[in-house]
């Protein structure tokens, strides 16, 4: 077992501080360390009581060129008058810094709350936003970010949940068995390259904030190429069908205050599902030599946590085999 200290346990706040400082700032404060298990985020306010999020970059997940691209589509957005967060830039114009073998960038802080989404007000504000968003997002393509590939992402989340060592004997035969049933599933629902647009790529609902009915969308690491849908699924929440149809309704109709709504893309709700499920739990056993892991997420190690999964994914077998309960 690796016993070397994990990167990020170097990361302390007074290193945090020299770090935004070596900038030209001056933060009269200690930095508040924000929920993030990817990288490593600080809220800081410095001499003018501007509040910036900091955040220190995972090593060797991201190249310079994959953060920098990321950058600039914020830029692009920021300018478009899009609410997101863009990154601070130097009088060079640089927004990726590196100080004591760290990349890091500040962002200004963005307050607020995440939405609703029984709310109808929220959700048409959302759709309008992430419309806004792939409006811009539509005018060029990433060079170096990931494009989101169902057969790939698939089999290499598969592969690491298989050579983890956290599954039975019993769970290991049941997830091999379900997984390949499931990777079998998906094939039909691969989406050409044509479709794929530059998309915020994570948007859950602890991505988006604001109040009332004004929402800014933050966070984009995992920013990609996908089908617009990527960045809708997640809104759709409900169960009974009238309220499915109301979310849906008021999302599309924010959404086409900037862009067609293609409804064609709801057969990929449930793909993109299973495919955020099986990603999850590879992520946890891929990122468990991180101390923040063990501790936030204790019940990888029970074998009840990944019988659950295994259920899950049987429900989504079933759910990918029926008809699209948002075409209905």
């Amino acid at each position: 077992m690796d016993t070397s200290p994990h990167p990020f346990s170097q990361l302390s706040p007074a290193r945090v501080v020299a770090a935004v400082e070596s900038l030209g700032f001056w933060l009269p404060g200690e930095p508040f360390t924000l929920n993030s298990y990817e990288n490593r985020v600080f809220l800081v306010h410095d001499e003018e009581r501007r509040r910036w999020v900091v955040k220190f970059y995972r090593p060797e997940r991201w190249t310079d060129a994959q953060i920098r691209e990321e950058h600039d589509f914020l830029a692009e957005l920021a300018v478009a008058g899009v609410a997101v967060a863009a990154p601070w830039r130097d009088a060079a114009g640089e927004s990726l810094h590196l100080a004591q073998g760290f990349r890091f960038t500040l962002f200004p802080h963005l307050p607020g709350q995440a939405p609703e989404l029984e709310n109808p007000a929220h959700l048409f504000a959302l759709g309008e936003l992430i419309g806004a968003v792939h409006a811009v997002g539509e005018r060029g393509r990433f060079v170096h970010r990931r494009v989101l590939d169902l057969d790939g992402m698939v089999l290499e989340a598969r592969d690491k949940v298989l050579a983890s060592r956290w599954l039975d004997r019993r769970q290991r035969q049941a997830y091999e068995r379900i997984t390949a049933t499931l990777h079998r599933s998906l094939a039909p629902h691969a989406w050409s390259a044509e479709q794929a647009i530059r998309v915020q790529g994570d948007c859950h609902i602890g991505n988006i904030l604001g109040r009332d009915e004004q929402f800014a969308l933050v966070d984009f690491d995992d920013c990609l190429m996908a089908p617009a849908i990527q960045d809708l699924w997640m809104l759709f929440t409900a169960q009974e069908e009238g309220e499915r149809q109301m979310q849906l309704s008021e999302v599309a109709e924010g959404y086409e205050q900037h862009r067609d709504f293609d409804r064609r893309e709801l057969v990929l709700v449930e793909p993109l599902r299973t495919l955020r499920l099986l990603r999850h739990s590879a992520w946890l056993v891929d990122r468990w030599e991180d101390p923040a892991f063990p501790t936030a997420f204790p019940w990888l190690a029970d074998a009840g946590y990944w019988d659950g999964h295994l259920r899950m994914l049987e429900q989504q077998r079933q759910a990918l085999e029926a008809r699209p309960r948002w075409l209905a």
